[in-house]
């Protein structure tokens, strides 16, 4: 059922193969509005937590997870406006990325966050390996600042990738606070040329972005949450999908509500071959 959020049709050389589907796939699908754009995901505390983690929250059992990546993780420093970005990158970072993800931290995140194997359930483990085995490359980046100084590093950095893989595909996945980021570069239309989609996990909404031209540009995006987030409310993060939809219909936006979820089950939960499937086949 979950699939149908890909669409159906002959399968293209940007889809993203399988890797472990059957652990990650969304268990069960409870609701689905305003043709699948908006869906509610079964969330267990037991059986997506308790029972996937031998640590719970810290670390996950080995089955959900393979080391393949760590064969090309490196670290790296870009010189950008007048800064130094750090970042971590995994598979095709140094050039010749079909498809490129780059992981946004939230407050009192870091680099390392996003290329925690085993936190998180394994679900930063599984796109590591999705671009791996597919030709692409996943960076996750130190973030200094949540406002412009940030935006302008990250934009950099895309960039700076887009010189290496001229022909990648784009995607920036903001986790919590750093959504501000994601927003910010949406905004920009000289930033958002160069994307091809947004994934935001447990991010605050941004009211800007109808003033900002963003609309029109139509770059992709996912709003992921937990229906027990006490950080960002989801029924406010949904009114503002729900006018975003009713401002341009035909906007590509989902939204997927984890029901029971608390503030970091998106990040725990999101199926990143499902919805980057879904970007890619626009």
């Amino acid at each position: 059922m979950a699939m149908a959020m890909v669409g159906a049709g002959p399968a293209s050389a940007e889809t993203l193969a399988p890797f472990k589907d059957g652990l990650f796939k969304y268990k069960k699908i409870t609701a689905s509005h305003m043709n699948g754009d908006f869906i509610v995901v079964e969330y267990s505390k037991q059986r997506d937590l308790r029972d996937r983690d031998k640590i719970d929250e810290h670390e996950v059992f080995g089955n959900y997870v393979s080391y393949k990546p760590k064969r090309s993780r490196s670290s790296y420093e870009l010189k950008a406006n007048g800064r130094v970005v750090k970042y971590m990158g995994v598979g095709k970072a140094r050039g010749g990325a079909k498809v490129i993800v780059i992981y946004i931290h939230g407050q009192g995140g870091n680099r390392f966050q996003g290329v925690n194997d085993v936190s998180f359930g394994g679900n930063f483990n599984r796109i590591q390996n999705l671009m791996v085995r597919n030709g692409g490359a996943y960076l996750s980046a130190d973030i200094s600042s949540f406002g412009d100084r940030g935006t302008q590093d990250i934009a950099a950095l895309i960039g700076y990738q887009k010189q290496l893989s001229p022909r990648a595909k784009v995607f920036v996945a903001c986790g919590s606070m750093g959504g501000i980021i994601c927003w910010d570069l949406l905004k920009n239309g000289n930033y958002a040329r160069n994307l091809d989609g947004i994934l935001l996990m447990g991010s605050p909404r941004d009211p800007g972005f109808f003033s900002s031209g963003a609309l029109s540009r139509k770059v992709p995006i996912y709003m992921g949450y937990g229906s027990d987030d006490q950080v960002y409310n989801w029924e406010d993060q949904a009114n503002f999908f729900k006018k975003i939809k009713s401002s341009r219909p035909d906007y590509p936006i989902k939204f997927t509500l984890f029901d029971t979820g608390t503030h970091g089950t998106p990040i725990r939960m999101t199926d990143w071959r499902l919805v980057l499937n879904w970007m890619l086949s626009l």
